[in-house]
């Protein structure tokens, strides 16, 4: 039976909670909707005769009315029994009848009689009238299909406010007949019409509301769907393309790259591929990234070869190794082994394949690691005989590519290898003649006319280096110049073979020419060339391995083995324990840590106490305590002492292995900014090529033409009879082939992002990739969302007051200490915090050190009662006493245990709840003493951080899908006047872009001004618009923003789709990560300066523009500062590591005080300013341009 009835006095939310938590606890009463706007109060029952005087009652009780003049209940009788219209005519005659009855309508289609009463109890005439007809009224309603119940996990509610809103919201959703929203449990559960909605609309609804839902069960608790924007992939706005949805993306390994012309020419050719999509060639990572279309198969491998004839080597990188893995198998002695494994391996369930090698004593395994595990697979070759272990050469062969170990060694011994020869080189042709002794020597002829002793002795010296160090240019040279996309190693080929070849010329002409004179040779020029080069190329891969440590440290964390604890199936106790390796720990698996343990997993603590050092993850050095239900992160460090977890996450899906591929992705992207460099560098070395040959045609003529005049007018570089002009015009050739680097400029933005991605992730910071780095620093607005954000998500006491008619009875502190031992048993989160400030305030450690609470008892979703005796006199004068105290919401202490409270008491809490804050009751000894305000506090740091934010020019907002007076309320506290407040989460995404539209448009405004006017302005000015969230509902705000950050305390979606990942709930960290994309790319641009300031300099002189006034470049010197230009770029980048978090707290330390040089030397960039000052920094260039708040 379903009854409505009109209620009277109903001004809020509060009130609907209050008639509802009435009429729910009504025996017989099965669901429960009250309509704030209609103002009425509609229940179902189970029984045809239940009293509805007794509903009525209950209203009554809690403070509202049922006027006697509109006591009318509307009541629907289920029907059995009717076929035909006569049935239909016959009830309604009979109902007819009834004294009381206002309005009838029987409906044959539904089997029911809908019935408007006038009088009380006169149900139960019309069951009688309908059952004396021969039709049965069924008690309760038959089951409906359409009918559905189901419970939604609810992340995000802080107090009643935020179960206000989403009761309203689905209260008004057309289909939900029933909703019951529990704050502590974090659920909602909803009775719906499935023909009218269904749980993605309503999941929407609360989500609209800004609150998170995870999990939807139905009513026998089964998880019936994971809410559709939990399984959703979120794709920031700007990694958004048109492409063809049938490309394949692959990523190939390719080395022998060194500088951007290496980039540029395997770009460029492979986008010349019609099937090809788009190609990224990371430089410093050596990896490629290439979508396209798989068709024809055998693409990938055409491209492969491709690369490999441009002169690099490429292979293919396995794009999901987590079910992959290749295992190292002892005992097998002959083919039989083999094929005993691979049949044996096979028979396991979700193995796809299986390839062993006899040789090599090893086997290829893929597997469905959904369905078996890797220790499954090992356990099994066990089984059949054999020992088998992880070979987990993979990361160690990253590690050694990451710390460029492999070109490190190559390069030093090309270069050890080049000096031995270049130095004995060196001294015979620059040294020796110096000195009379060694002029005579130079002059000392072989047996064959023409040839002398000196230059044979350079000429056998310098063969090794030119064609055994220098080999590897000459074919990587001649390769690219044969696809037509030259590279560095083409300058070094050209320069190195002039010095050469031309050297073996003049001596073979001085030995077939009739005059038989000296020649001018200078094989010194090519070796050390070739030597400075190799040292060049030494020094920039020891420098390029620094700059991926912090990624190599992550990569190590993870332990080799962990301790599994063998647990008997039967018992369930701990039986034994083995050390097994960390790649074959799986999901459940018990696992204990002793002190000094690498944690190899993440995981729950179920038993023991410790410290962990999680520094290297969150990169704050503070040891966490960790306790029974504490989650551990895998790749920390155990403290003292010992402690038993299970496995939650393990492999790739652990927080460290998410963490290492966020930070590889980011090091292999490009920033925007790049593109700057790689356009020059494919025209470069042509460019350079072509400058060079101007330079020996110029020069020659010059020489010629001055010396027909007077050669009296000629450089000093010339010899004064001219005879070796040839060789000058040649060296000066040389020197502007060789001074070219398009190295530092290929260098300058790889190198910085990758050192400054590494220091953002030891600091805790994550930034996925160049492109999010480049927008940092153009960030000219923060906008904050409200719960979890600025304020911590969890409860704690606000406010305690203390009645004044009880006043002089008891003081706030006593209230709060008596209210906190009687909630020092309680679960409830309410209780927890009201315990927790009660410590506090008694600075004790624990209740039983101040007070004795017993006869407890705790009304689950209402309150507690107990018995609090005090005796600790520190914290209570006249302790000693015994007192009865109550503890719980209004409907427990008012109306269950009938404690009288006034009006003026009911405004005043009424009052607290509309800021949103929770409010219960306390009474002591039956008698109302005051009531306990708790709210969701802000967080402490969360001040400090927007006024440091406006000090660096950079307003913030705020946007909460709270309601406006709770939004003000905290906005007040941290310092933020633009707030926008009831906002969906398409709202913040709305709200996201028409800030970008305005911030734009001031930016564009200045190009009215003067040039120098605008670009001042401008550099004031930044169009982008930065989010920080932390949950589901901020995800389209945050992809949708120019600068997602995202708090790792939130939900996984949030920090997919941001930009920045901040692994420590400290909003200082914002700054931080804006701090750190501006260091960064200002050290990019400060590299990209000094690179082109390099060549800009460097060809001019060396194509000797300066010779007139004595100044120019010999080529050895060129190859020494060639090889200086990549290794100063590589230690520009590296003096990133010497950043450091700004200091973003102690305002009034930093703002004066102390000596003058612990200011010059201690580092606050971003003094906060004070809350006086706020309004006069807000006042940022371009805020009459704001648009007004955008209510949604």
């Amino acid at each position: 039976m379903e009854v409505t009835l009109p209620v009277v006095g109903m001004t809020c939310h509060s009130c609907v909670n209050a008639v509802t938590g009435a009429l729910e606890d009504i025996q017989g009463v099965t669901s429960v909707h009250v309509d704030l706007t209609g103002g009425k109060a509609s229940f179902a029952a189970d029984r045809a005769d239940f009293d509805v005087d007794v509903a009525i009652r209950a209203i009554e009780d809690v403070g509202f009315d049922v006027p006697e003049e509109y006591r009318q209940a509307t009541v629907r009788l289920p029907v059995v029994g009717m076929t035909c219209q006569s049935c239909v005519q016959s009830i309604t005659g009979a109902i007819v009848d009834v004294d009381g009855v206002e309005e009838l309508k029987v409906s044959l289609e539904k089997n029911e009689a809908e019935v408007r009463l006038k009088l009380l109890r006169t149900n139960v005439q019309v069951k009688d009238a309908i059952d004396i007809r021969g039709f049965q009224v069924l008690d309760q309603s038959p089951q409906i299909s359409d009918m559905i119940t189901i419970t939604i996990d609810v992340i995000g509610m802080t107090c009643h406010s935020c179960v206000n809103s989403i009761t309203s919201a689905l209260q008004a959703h057309p289909g939900v007949s029933d909703v019951h929203v529990s704050l502590e449990k974090e659920t909602a559960k909803v009775t719906y019409d499935a023909s009218k909605t269904n749980p993605r609309v309503i999941c929407t609804a609360i989500e609209d509301c800004g609150f998170d839902t995870v999990y939807v069960y139905d009513d026998q608790g089964d998880v019936q769907a994971s809410t559709p924007i939990a399984t959703m992939t979120l794709t920031p706005a700007a990694d958004i393309k048109s492409h063809d949805d049938q490309a394949t993306t692959a990523t190939l390994k390719v080395t022998g790259m060194t500088c951007a012309s290496c980039v540029a020419s395997i770009e460029r050719a492979l986008k010349k591929r019609p099937e090809i999509v788009s190609v990224n060639v990371n430089l410093l990572a050596e990896m490629a990234t290439i979508r396209y279309i798989e068709e024809p198969s055998g693409i990938l491998d055409g491209i492969i070869q491709q690369i490999e004839d441009i002169g690099f080597h490429a292979e293919k990188q396995d794009a999901d190794g987590q079910d992959k893995a290749q295992l190292k198998i002892f005992g097998m002695t002959c083919a039989s082994c083999v094929n005993s494994i691979e049949r044996g391996v096979k028979q396991v369930a979700g193995i796809k394949s299986i390839n062993v090698n006899l040789m090599t004593e090893s086997a290829y395994v893929e597997f469905d690691s959904s369905i078996v595990g890797l220790r499954d697979i090992v356990e099994q070759i066990s089984d059949l005989g054999f020992d088998a272990l992880v070979s987990d050469n993979s990361a160690n062969a990253q590690i050694e590519s990451l710390s460029k170990v492999k070109e490190i060694k190559e390069w030093k011994a090309a270069f050890i290898q080049s000096l031995l020869f270049t130095v004995p080189l060196f001294f015979l042709a620059m040294v020796l003649p110096m000195t009379n002794l060694g002029m005579e020597m130079m002059h000392l002829e072989t047996p064959i006319k023409g040839l002398y002793w000196t230059d044979l002795a350079q000429i056998i010296l310098c063969v090794p280096v030119q064609f055994g160090v220098g080999k590897r240019f000459f074919v990587a040279g001649y390769k690219s110049l044969r696809h037509g996309s030259p590279t560095m190693d083409v300058l070094v080929m050209i320069s190195t073979s002039s010095a050469f070849f031309f050297s073996a010329f003049a001596i073979l002409y001085s030995v077939v020419s009739s005059q038989h004179q000296k020649p001018t040779v200078f094989f010194e020029t090519s070796a050390m060339l070739i030597m400075f080069v190799t040292l060049g190329r030494y020094l920039e891969n020891l420098a390029k391995g620094q700059t991926s440590v912090a990624l190599s440290k992550l990569m190590s964390l993870a332990p080799s083995s962990a301790t599994l604890l063998i647990v008997d199936e039967e018992t369930g106790n701990v039986i034994g324990d083995r050390s097994i390796p960390t790649e074959l720990v799986k999901v459940g698996d018990l696992l204990r840590l002793l002190p000094g343990d690498k944690i190899p997993a993440d995981g729950v603590v179920v038993s023991g106490s410790s410290t962990v050092d999680e520094s290297m993850i969150t990169g704050e050095a503070v040891q966490v305590s960790k306790t029974k239900d504490s989650r551990v992160i895998g790749g920390t460090v155990n403290g003292l002492g010992s402690i038993t977890f299970r496995a939650t996450q393990v492999g790739s899906d652990t927080a460290l292995a998410k963490i290492v591929k966020l930070v590889e992705d980011a090091q292999v992207s490009k920033a925007p900014i790049q593109g700057f460099a790689d356009v020059i560098a494919g025209y470069f070395v042509p460019a350079v090529i072509g400058l060079g040959c101007i330079t020996f045609v110029i020069w020659t003529i010059v020489f010629h033409v001055l010396s027909a005049k007077n050669k009296a007018l000629l450089p000093d570089i010339f010899q004064p009879d001219g005879e070796d002009w040839f060789f000058v015009c040649l060296k000066l050739c040389i020197s502007v082939i060789v001074v070219a680097c398009p190295c530092a400029l290929g260098l300058s933005t790889p190198t910085a992002v990758m050192v400054g991605t590494g220091v953002g992730a030891e600091n805790g910071i994550l930034i996925k990739g160049g492109g999010p780095l480049e927008a940092g620093h153009k960030v000219g607005k923060v906008v904050f969302d409200k719960t979890g954000t600025l304020t911590r998500g969890v409860m704690d006491v606000h406010k305690v007051c203390v009645w004044p008619e009880t006043e002089g009875l008891f003081t706030s502190n006593q209230l709060l200490l008596l209210a906190g031992a009687a909630e020092s048993r309680s679960e409830h989160p309410v209780g927890r915090a009201i315990s927790r400030q009660s410590l506090a305030v008694s600075s004790l450690q624990t209740t039983e050190e101040y007070a004795t609470v017993t006869d407890f008892a705790s009304i689950t979703g209402k309150g507690i009662d107990c018995h609090v005796a005090i005796h600790n006199k520190s914290v209570w004068q006249g302790s000693g006493q015994k007192y009865n105290v109550l503890v719980g919401n209004a409907a427990y202490v008012v109306k269950d245990r009938r404690i009288a409270i006034n009006r003026n008491q009911q405004l005043a809490m009424e009052e607290e709840q509309v800021l949103g804050h929770t409010c219960v009751l306390v009474a002591v000894d039956e008698s109302l003493v005051g009531y306990i305000a708790l709210a969701d506090t802000v967080k402490p740091e969360a001040r400090v951080v927007v006024e440091t934010l406006a000090r660096m020019g950079i307003p913030s907002v705020m946007v909460t899908g709270d309601q406006e007076a709770t939004a003000r309320n905290i906005a007040n506290q941290v310092g933020i006047s633009e707030v926008h407040a009831g906002v969906s989460p398409n709202g913040k995404t709305i709200l996201v872009k028409s800030m970008q539209e305005t911030q734009q448009l001031a930016v564009e405004q200045t190009s009215k001004y003067p040039i120098y006017r605008r670009y001042i302005r401008r550099r004031t000015l930044r169009p982008y618009v930065a989010m920080v969230g932390d949950g589901i509902n901020d995800s389209p705000a945050l992809a949708a923003s120019n600068f997602g950050i995202a708090l790792r305390s939130g939900t996984d979606i949030a920090m997919e789709a941001a930009d920045v990942v901040l692994m420590r709930d400290d909003l200082c960290d914002v700054v931080a990560a804006i701090d750190l994309s501006r260091t960064i790319f200002r050290r990019i641009k400060i590299n990209l300066f000094w690179s082109c300031i390099y060549n800009v300099t460097g060809i001019p002189l060396a194509m000797g523009l300066f010779i007139p006034w004595g100044y120019h470049i010999h080529p050895m010197m060129a190859g020494m500062a060639m090889a200086a230009s990549s290794v100063s770029v590589v230690l520009s980048s590296l003096a990133l590591k010497g950043w450091r978090k700004p200091d973003c707290t102690g305002i009034e330390t930093q703002a004066g005080g102390g000596r003058w040089w612990k200011h010059i030397f201690t580092r606050h960039p971003y003094q906060p300013v004070a809350s006086d000052e706020m309004s006069v920094v807000r006042e940022a260039p371009g805020e009459d341009l704001e648009l007004g708040q955008i209510s949604l």
